[in-house]
């Protein structure tokens, strides 16, 4: 057993008071290039939790980005979803003291099926199954935007600046371009655009803000968790299906609007049965442009990273070199929008 899977065993032990435990299985998981997420599987005698148990250990990373928020801000977050009933993994214990793992972390259970992005874009649903399962991502979007402020436990969110969440980014945007001090004249001008094309705002409440096809687990075709709360923030309902939307996350199936999986009126309709508003498709068009500037900007950051030497890593290197793919899908999509008016 390593000394990792040991240390997370015994924290889970204390939380549960189980009189003892083994370690059945412990491993790393795939994805998480942000922060470091382990599979424990534990046998638990007594307690709380008795039984095999199967939990996730979501810790720091080495390093991070700019956007990314805390540990213990993101346990809360999770909290907050899971109590309004999005399906997400139940948040179970926070570890804020440093030495017991080395950096802080939290314990939630592990769902079960694949977030695999490409396997789940080549998976062989049918038609039906397709809608559903894009139905049921507005659904999940429309349950976690009931939660708006003010909310006691998310104070350390700031509301958007200007009261218009769409030109807060854009600021914040700038910012980061001009930290990042490289010249990138197509997010310049992509930014321009957003200013001047902002549309009116819609209610502010909580987004995920990385809700896509990777950061859900399925099963089958049916969704078991929403995952990776690192950037949630309040916003406009719409940056979230924008980003969804996004041609970033369709994975080489272009023509499936929604996260490589099914059309964008499946999730419209999923998301009004759901919360009865109807968004305008328009606005999540907007968004949409907004996903590609701000995933720019966020390979930017982690290519610096690994450029740094903060924390070495190919595929953060790798993610760098992405951006001119991103810059190019803005060239397209502006100008089809502008066509289209």
């Amino acid at each position: 057993m390593s000394a990792l899977a040991e240390t997370f065993c015994t924290f889970i032990v204390r939380q549960t008071d189980a009189r003892s435990a083994r370690v059945i299985d412990f491993d790393k998981l795939s994805g998480g290039a942000i922060q470091d997420n382990f599979g424990l599987t534990l046998e638990l005698e007594g307690g709380s939790r008795p039984g095999r148990q199967e939990f996730v250990v979501r810790q720091d990373a080495p390093s991070g980005v700019t956007e990314s928020l805390s540990r213990p801000e993101e346990f809360r977050l999770l909290q907050a979803a899971f109590s309004a009933g999005v399906t997400a993994p139940e948040p179970l214990w926070m570890c804020e003291n440093p030495d017991v793992s080395g950096r802080v972390f939290y314990v939630m259970t592990r769902a079960a099926g694949s977030a695999s992005p490409r396997k789940l874009v080549k998976a062989n649903f049918t038609n039906k199954q397709r809608r559903n399962i894009v139905r049921r991502l507005g659904t999940e979007l429309a349950r976690l935007h009931t939660v708006r402020p003010p909310q006691q436990a998310l104070e350390f969110l700031p509301l958007p600046h200007l009261d218009n969440p769409a030109l807060s980014r854009v600021a914040l945007y700038r910012r980061y371009l001009k930290e990042i001090g490289e010249p990138h004249p197509v997010l310049e001008w992509a930014l321009n655009w957003l200013e001047d094309n902002a549309p009116e705002p819609g209610p502010t409440v909580l987004c995920h803000c990385d809700f896509r096809t990777g950061n859900y687990m399925m099963d089958g075709d049916e969704l078991t968790a929403v995952l990776d709360w690192e950037f949630a923030a309040w916003s406009d309902p719409c940056e979230d299906l924008g980003w969804l939307c996004c041609r970033s996350w369709r994975f080489g199936a272009d023509d499936r609007e929604v996260g490589g999986i099914g059309d964008k009126k499946d999730l419209l309709d999923g998301y009004r049965e759901a919360s009865g508003i109807d968004l305008d498709p328009s606005a999540v068009r907007y968004w949409e442009v907004m996903a590609l500037v701000r995933w720019a900007m966020i390979a930017l950051q982690q290519a610096r990273r690994h450029m740094s030497g903060e924390q070495r890593s190919l595929e953060l290197a790798l993610t760098g070199r992405m951006v001119a793919q991103m810059e190019f899908d803005l060239l397209n999509q502006i100008g089809e929008l502008e066509e289209g008016q």
